[in-house]
């Protein structure tokens, strides 16, 4: 009987555990898809402005660029968990090559750092500057996505 109480103890003991590591890859699920839902609507307002679909902002396009600039510094690494990859968890489009290519996933996001230094200054003056900052800052996007980002 004792023997039965103290399996029951420690099976149960862990479950905090378990729960505890589905929580942190929930949590960071749910902060990582979040961090790139910041870059895509501030981006997504610079470009509508660049296009002229909506009318240019010199406050909002520096806003925004500098919302860039600022997340651009953010260190994502603690988001990219093991076992967060497509097809071990629903939701994500994280290719495996982010683990296996840990330092170039890791430059890749630091290149979109630097090319966003100074953007909220760079896009002031009149929809003509954003052309050139949109260009900077999607070539980074683009170079990471390219290799570690499922395509649709």
């Amino acid at each position: 009987m004792r023997l039965i109480n103290l399996t029951a103890i420690v099976a149960f003991s862990a479950f905090p555990v378990i729960a505890s590591a589905d929580d942190a890859t929930e949590n960071a699920m749910e902060a990582r898809h979040g961090l790139m839902k910041m870059f895509a609507v501030d981006m997504g307002l610079l470009s509508g402005m660049a296009k002229g679909e909506i009318e240019y902002d010199e406050a909002a396009a520096s806003r925004a660029a500098s919302n860039i600039e600022a997340l651009g510094a953010y260190d994502p690494s603690g988001l990219f968990l093991e076992g967060t990859a497509v097809g071990e968890v629903d939701d994500s489009e994280a290719l495996p090559a982010i683990w296996e290519n840990p330092e170039d996933f890791a430059q890749k996001f630091a290149d979109l750092g630097e090319a966003a230094i100074g953007a909220g200054d760079a896009v002031k003056g009149g929809r003509e500057n954003l052309g050139p900052v949109l260009q900077k800052l999607g070539g980074t996007c683009k170079a990471c996505h390219d290799d570690y980002r499922q395509k649709d």
